[in-house]
């Protein structure tokens, strides 16, 4: 993949934020398989968060760069997936103490290893 993400970690995000669902839309606003917010889409270069290779690209480059700025800390980088990169610099660069973005990292860590586990089986 062109954003260097582990096919896992990648799956187990989108399972986690859409279950697949490139419909998906959550209370928020988030839209697509990996739930891009209208500002990230663009900073990402996502014209239509409703097509699932736009979102994919994007989705994975947000990622991609997010474990960059946290020095390859998936579980930073997912709790900023999650919660925002600033709630996670508020926070003293640290897993943000909210009970969802606490269980949102937990689930795709789980997810994650479910994959890997797939993955290496096929």
């Amino acid at each position: 993949m062109e954003s260097g993400l582990a096919p896992s970690l990648l799956r187990a995000v989108v399972q986690q934020e859409s279950a697949f669902n490139p419909a998906a839309v959550s209370r928020a606003g988030a839209a697509g398989l990996m739930q891009l917010m209208p500002g990230t889409a663009r900073r990402f270069g996502v014209h239509d968060r409703f097509d699932p290779a736009q979102n994919l690209r994007g989705g994975a480059a947000y990622l991609a760069w997010l474990l960059r700025h946290f020095n390859h800390d998936t579980d930073l980088a997912l709790a900023a997936y999650n919660a925002g990169e600033g709630s996670v610099h508020r926070h003293g660069n640290q897993i943000p103490p909210f009970a969802e973005t606490q269980a949102y990292v937990r689930s795709v860590r789980r997810y994650e290893a479910q994959w890997i586990r797939k993955l290496r089986a096929e």
